[in-house]
């Protein structure tokens, strides 16, 4: 096993460019294990949540929303950005999320795994949960303002052929359609 310092990256000065309602930016001077001096652009985001559901025919619920950084509109899985106040329980998060984009309300939210989307240069640490026993819920909490959604329901099939398709083509709802293809093996 290699030592943790053979590869640390000790910083030497951070310059914050940008303080964000999302992100924020910098980028650091750091110097390298071999002595060498190098630049890191970062981002910090405070981490999200994505949430695996579905429905009473056992149809993945998905939205559907243009993404400006892709200007494309995809297929994803109900997610969103943790407050603040959520941060220690993103399971709060989910909840919510699930609530406002799909209508649905889980009974049980089930911790999945959680993985950072963009190590190389980003510390969003986004945590996947299976939302269980489902119920629609009359008057679900409102959607964000700045967002504009429509829910969508897939088989399994369906959604495979929207990832060849590239209609599916982020990390969180791709790891979703595989958790769902794996669990429907066992």
């Amino acid at each position: 096993m290699l030592e943790y310092n053979q590869f640390e990256e000790t910083t030497i000065h951070r310059n914050e460019i940008y303080k964000g309602a999302i992100i924020d930016v910098a980028v650091d001077d750091v110097r390298l294990p071999d002595g060498n001096i190098a630049k890191r652009e970062l981002v910090f985001h405070q981490g999200g949540v994505g949430i695996v559901a579905f429905d009473e025919k056992d149809r993945l619920l998905l939205v559907k929303q243009f993404r400006k950084p892709l200007e494309k509109v995809i297929l994803e899985i109900p997610a969103g950005k943790i407050d603040p106040q959520d941060k220690q329980q993103p399971e709060i998060t989910a909840a919510r999320e699930l609530e406002e984009e799909t209508g649905y309300r889980a009974e049980k939210m089930i911790h999945l795994t959680s993985m950072y989307l963009s190590p190389g240069f980003a510390n969003e640490l986004l945590h996947i949960y299976h939302g269980m026993n489902l119920t629609r819920v009359e008057h679900p909490l409102a959607q964000d303002e700045d967002e504009v959604l429509e829910l969508y329901a897939l088989t399994l099939e369906e959604a495979k052929q929207a990832i060849a398709d590239q209609v599916i083509c982020d990390a969180k709802t791709i790891y979703a359609i595989q958790y769902w293809e794996l669990m429907n093996r066992k």
